[in-house]
């Protein structure tokens, strides 16, 4: 579909989808056609990947790399069956099992596929079952893959560690979490995106439509920092045993810095709220966002102090990050009141819009080190977190 097409009217609108259901009908009867001609690309075929000849050099594979678009545009490790084989040693799942089909283009992530991209990647060989547990969690219909992968948005899947697992790889939930410098943050982020493009096929420029896209689409991860958490940590408030390990997969459009030195709670949480109300905010117009807050220790416990609970938090900051409709510009003003009356009944400029549906939505992970930052989340607004198991049985 030729793009922008969000400047056009009604009737250039019009004439447009007619051409596009005019071209799926000739691609729909052409495939019919051909249809015993078809190979399938190994990328959305069950059968375990091709095996291709490379000269042993790094330079020349890593050219193969970025003629064929299988890399994220970083150097990326030779994926030898050696490589591999040592990587699928820490699962006892199959290698041909098909864990999930990953949209846009719905390629099966079979278990070696997912061990391939970890090696592109650079992930040691114990990474493997949390990527495992990342497919299975994105796969989920309530995370709503489709729209984060071909969206014009800068979604990003960040992924959020917990358990004994987290400590065990030396997944940073610290000092500079959010940053370079870790070895475990920066390839699990990193094999989650490559498996997301080489397996689900959303290049940039064609299925990935992300007008700017994000740094985090390079690789965003971190560990919670359960030992400075006052809380109940996130897998723990989703009802896991505190010994069990899990991912969380979260459609993150970026990150905001909240730099505050507020020593008082309702202080601290008037300018958190304050930051979460903005006008171009997905998650205000479609009514179904899930914003997420990564509050540094020192916040945490100013909050837990003053006798909040993490539920209490989330209520209080529900209330607070109200925004008034009329701030939202005229087109998006219509948006929210064809997508929220429902929910909220007439809206107009005075109306007070709730960024989720309860406050229940809004994620809290507690995570940094010392210092008075913690960060502003913001989601896709169509997509909901999900949180997987996972499982280390070989």
């Amino acid at each position: 579909m030729q793009h922008p097409f969000g400047l056009l009217a009604r009737d250039g609108v019009r004439q447009l989808a007619e051409q596009c259901v005019g071209e799926v009908v000739r691609l729909a009867c052409e495939s019919r056609a051909h249809e015993s001609s078809v190979v399938l690309p190994p990328s959305v075929s069950p059968e375990r990947a091709e095996l291709i000849e490379a000269a042993d050099d790094l330079n020349a594979i890593n050219a193969v790399y970025r003629e064929r678009r299988w890399s994220d545009g970083l150097p990326v490790i030779p994926p030898t069956v050696e490589r591999v084989e040592v990587m699928l040693r820490h699962t006892s799942r199959a290698s041909d099992e098909i864990i999930a089909m990953i949209a846009p283009g719905f390629g099966a992530a079979t278990v070696q596929r997912i061990a391939i991209n970890a090696v592109l990647a650079g992930c040691d060989p114990e990474y493997l079952p949390v990527l495992i547990a990342a497919v299975e969690a994105v796969a989920a219909p309530e995370f709503n893959l489709q729209g984060i992968q071909a969206t014009t948005n800068p979604v990003a899947v960040w992924l959020i560690v917990n358990g004994p697992i987290g400590k065990r790889l030396g997944v940073n939930s610290g000092i500079n979490c959010l940053g370079q410098g870790t070895w475990a943050n920066a390839t699990l982020g990193r094999a989650l995106r490559l498996i997301l493009q080489n397996v689900g096929g959303a290049l940039p420029g064609e299925m990935d439509r992300a007008t700017q896209g994000q740094p985090g689409k390079y690789s965003f991860c971190c560990a919670e920092n359960e030992a400075a958490n006052p809380w109940t940590p996130l897998h723990v408030e989703r009802g896991f045993v505190r010994d069990c390990s899990t991912v969380t997969v979260v459609g993150a459009e970026g990150t905001i810095s909240m730099n505050t030195h507020a020593k008082d709670a309702a202080d601290l949480l008037r300018v958190i709220a304050d930051t979460m109300a903005h006008a171009p905010s997905n998650e205000y117009c479609h009514g179904s966002g899930e914003p997420w807050l990564v509050l540094a220790p020192e916040h945490a416990e100013i909050l837990k102090g003053a006798g909040l609970s993490k539920s209490e938090v989330k209520r209080r900051l529900w209330e607070q990050s109200k925004m008034t409709a009329g701030r939202l510009a005229a087109k998006d003003l219509a948006r929210t009141q064809a997508g929220r009356s429902a929910e909220l009944g007439a809206i107009g400029p005075d109306t007070m819009l709730p960024i989720s549906t309860q406050p229940e939505l809004i994620g809290i992970v507690v995570a940094g080190g010392p210092g008075t930052h913690s960060v502003y989340v913001p989601s896709f607004g169509i997509t909901r977190s999900v949180t997987r198991e996972v499982v280390c049985d070989a």
